[in-house]
């Protein structure tokens, strides 16, 4: 049978009972696989890796050694949350690294973004090497990797290690959610007692903000567009909108316009609103926004952000436009 096949049998995980199940079931196959040797994994805070850190550690404790890198490209309070649910909730055994000014150094004045996303994938793999070179014991490497995941690169991804670690480092891998989908992957979530913040937590690019501070980052840009994106989030989180809206988030362009602030003309950047609805990131629709939620927003951002003067929404649906600007 191949183990990256999910069995035709293999009843869709949709209630606790079923996830409780799968748990167990799991934690089982862990055990026997990883015996008492150490594991290594990446946990960036998302969906993924938030559920096979929670299932690891029920597993095998602290045998697991997660590594959160923050790349200084986080959304506001998401790092903050990595070691408040892990580290401290959970008692897991957390590396936790601030990579901020190696990061934001390399990216200073790329304004490509190709270049931007080869700079900030190439970087986290050197970081996770050499964290692995300094740790004793590693014989295993846990990914998130979801059966989508295998689906779209034919088997490819379930292969291979983090893309791009050197060959003296090739670790045997932990999988425990390879056969789920993403909607079962968040049942587990939540049975195995992640904060709904984390569980249902909307699509976030592995560059962050990287690539929603558009053009060549600066310090002052990104960290205005963080502040601009948690607004957002915070009404959408008020209105219900989050639970309705498949990805929201705010883009902010390298470009200045004239603006007024206390009776004097200033420059300042738009934040730009993105809004869509999806089925399969393939086509996306426009979500309608009511405009007292936009106002409110626009008001809000335009008084508690510095440096931004402006906010605009993008009408454009995919295809014309793809759901990120970069």
């Amino acid at each position: 049978m191949n183990p990256n096949k999910r069995p035709d049998d293999m009843k869709r995980i949709t209630t606790r009972e079923l996830a409780n199940a799968f748990i167990d079931e799991q934690i089982k196959a862990v055990r026997e696989q990883v015996g008492s040797k150490k594991v290594l994994l990446a946990l960036s805070g998302g969906v993924d890796s938030s559920v096979v850190a929670a299932l690891l550690i029920k597993a095998i404790g602290k045998q697991l050694v997660c590594v959160h890198v923050n790349h200084g490209l986080m959304r506001k309070g998401e790092s903050e949350q990595v070691i408040d649910v892990f580290e401290k909730g959970l008692g897991a055994n957390l590396v936790y690294i601030d990579a901020t000014d190696r990061y934001l150094s390399k990216l200073e004045g790329v304004s490509s973004p190709e270049e931007k996303r080869k700079i900030i994938g190439a970087e986290f793999i050197r970081i996770f090497e050499e964290e692995a070179r300094g740790l004793e014991g590693i014989e295993f490497l846990a990914q998130g990797t979801i059966y989508p995941d295998i689906i779209e690169s034919d088997g490819v991804k379930a292969h291979h290690n983090v893309g791009g670690l050197p060959e003296d480092l090739q670790f045997e891998l932990v999988e425990p959610v390879k056969l789920l989908y993403k909607d079962e992957v968040r049942e587990v979530g939540r049975a195995l007692g992640l904060p709904s913040s984390m569980v249902d937590r909307q699509p976030f690019p592995g560059p962050g903000l990287g690539v929603r501070c558009l053009g060549a980052i600066t310090r002052d840009r990104l960290e205005a567009l963080r502040e601009a994106d948690a607004i957002l989030r915070e009404e959408f989180e008020n209105s219900g909108l989050s639970k309705t809206v498949w990805q929201y988030f705010i883009a902010v362009p390298d470009v200045k316009s004239v603006g007024v602030k206390d009776g004097k003309r200033y420059e300042g950047w738009p934040a730009i609103i993105r809004a869509v609805n999806t089925t399969d990131a393939m086509t996306a629709t426009i979500e309608e926004i009511p405009y007292a939620l936009l106002h409110r927003i626009t008001d809000r951002i335009t008084k508690e952000v510095e440096g931004i003067n402006r906010v605009c929404y993008d009408l454009t649906p995919k295809p014309v436009g793809t759901i990120e600007w970069e």
